[in-house]
């Protein structure tokens, strides 16, 4: 199923003149969709820019959602999928009002679901829907096109070498052991050894605060009051690449694709936040393509291309 890059709505509030203003009032928290306390979960990343179109009713109804491997609340191209349950907000968070989304597909394990709803994953597989109990996500680096989901198998057009197999440390979200994270060889973060989720709805690479200042530091920038981290675009060339090693392999990010670059700027896309668990969200998909394998209960990581 094809994916979209669309609007952020960082992008939308900052041609609007309005994206400080807005993230005073309501500063980023990336772990918030994990520290749900009712049975709805909200999320402010107003980064999130892909999007896929599903259809929804009789007579079907298109919106566009975020596919999320870190939730597992709500059918798509090709595939239909009777008796799906999904949930309908009352209340929005704030940066909806300018997001593309209309809602999130959670594709995590259904111990998370709220109200006890079948994800809908988890409804195919158990229709018969898909050949194999796996799904597969290319981001694309490009402005709009090129990126998708395959339900029920891979795209080997995305994807070079060998698949690297990290197997699931906990069936709730897609979570993995990694063992730490290098610059030049040396350990800036994660010295010994943390947990991770592999999520697509998450756009930046987020871990705890401590250990991303020391990213930050080691690659030449600072977090400003915003919550974000300035660099000079002119500098992205003498940047150090970046090494997340998890279950014995390397997986390295260099400096154009850990660095966002816009008409306002350039940033990096790590963020720090209060809590111990990492978040390895778009930044890294764009570079490793993504299978997450219910069979085996592991994710595989591939080059992307």
């Amino acid at each position: 199923m094809p994916l979209i890059k669309g609007k952020s709505a960082r992008d939308t509030l900052q041609e609007k003149g309005m994206w400080e203003e807005y993230r005073k009032k309501f500063p980023y928290n990336p772990m918030a969709k994990f520290m749900q306390t009712g049975t709805e979960s909200m999320t402010n990343d107003a980064d999130m820019s892909y999007y896929g179109v599903i259809s929804i009713g009789t007579p079907p109804q298109s919106f566009k959602v975020v596919f999320d491997t870190g939730s597992s609340n709500l059918w798509v191209g090709g595939i239909s999928v009777p008796s799906q349950m999904l949930g309908l907000s009352h209340t929005e968070a704030p940066f909806m009002t300018y997001m593309l989304a209309d809602g999130i597909l959670g594709l995590a394990f259904p111990s998370i679901s709220s109200s006890q709803a079948t994800p809908v994953f988890d409804n195919m597989m158990n229709q018969g829907l898909v050949t194999q109990d796996l799904f597969s996500v290319y981001l694309s680096s490009n402005e709009q096109a090129g990126s998708e989901v395959v339900f029920g198998g891979m795209d080997p057009n995305h994807y070079t070498g060998n698949i690297n197999w990290i197997p699931l440390s906990s069936e709730t979200y897609w979570q993995i052991s990694m063992d730490s994270v290098t610059i030049n060889g040396n350990t800036v973060a994660c010295s010994q050894g943390c947990q991770a989720i592999v999520d697509t709805g998450t756009s930046q690479i987020v871990g705890p605060t401590s250990d991303i200042n020391s990213i930050q530091n080691s690659i030449g920038a600072t977090t400003n009051q915003y919550g974000d981290s300035p660099v000079q675009c002119s500098n992205i060339g003498s940047m150090p690449e970046v090494t997340f090693h998890i279950n014995g392999y390397p997986f390295t990010l260099p400096a154009s694709a850990y660095i966002t670059q816009s008409s306002y700027g350039c940033r990096t896309g790590f963020g720090g936040s209060n809590q111990q668990l990492w978040i390895l969200g778009d930044v890294f998909i764009r570079q490793y393509y993504a299978i997450f394998d219910r069979s085996s209960n592991s994710v595989g990581l591939a080059q992307a291309v």
